[in-house]
């Protein structure tokens, strides 16, 4: 079916940036880069450890951020997800720039392409967890004390077995897990 392979193949079209890098759509294939990526950061407490299957089941949110000509063939070099919690919020996830490519603006547009995902998805707000406030000041995030959510769907979104989920809502039964960052939302 030409018309679906079409769609298909525009969802996930790359998108050259600056410094020879490329912004694309993660693949299954990806995910033992990605767990190497993100696993010097779970091991510093900046990010909490996933199993590897979660990765897998989660591999649509993601976007990823590749230098096509590192030296050995194509090095993965950020990553971000924007995953939906409720009809109006999405949590921008699991962002992670290598620290080699740290200041050519991965992070940035890993971020704004999650922004970009959850509008499109017709969410309103999206918050984070992160050491980060500075940079995520700078793209318009702000800290947040409560639950930025009706009474309702915050009974609702008590249901999800996700611990940043629960992080969100601020819930006790993480805070002796938690790494000990900071909740922001921006609304969109």
């Amino acid at each position: 079916m030409p018309f679906a392979d079409d769609l298909i193949s525009a969802q996930y079209r790359s998108h050259e940036l600056p410094h020879g890098l490329v912004l694309r759509r993660a693949r299954a294939t990806d995910v033992p880069a990605l767990v190497k990526l993100l696993q010097p950061m779970v091991e510093q407490r900046i990010l909490v450890a996933k199993e590897r299957v979660d990765y897998y089941e989660a591999i649509h949110e993601f976007w990823l951020v590749v230098d096509p000509q590192a030296e050995g063939g194509e090095a993965l070099v950020g990553c971000a997800a924007c995953h939906v919690i409720w009809e109006d919020t999405a949590e921008a996830r699991t962002i992670a720039t290598d620290p080699a490519y740290r200041g050519r603006g991965v992070g940035r547009v890993l971020v704004e392409q999650v922004l970009a995902d959850a509008r499109a998805q017709g969410v309103r707000q999206v918050f984070c967890l992160t050491f980060e406030t500075d940079f995520f000041s700078a793209l318009g995030f702000e800290i947040i004390e409560g639950t930025p959510v009706s009474q309702e769907a915050y009974g609702e979104i008590l249901r999800s077995r996700d611990e940043g989920t629960a992080e969100f809502l601020d819930l006790s039964r993480v805070k002796p897990n938690t790494l000990g960052n900071t909740r922001m939302l921006r609304r969109l």
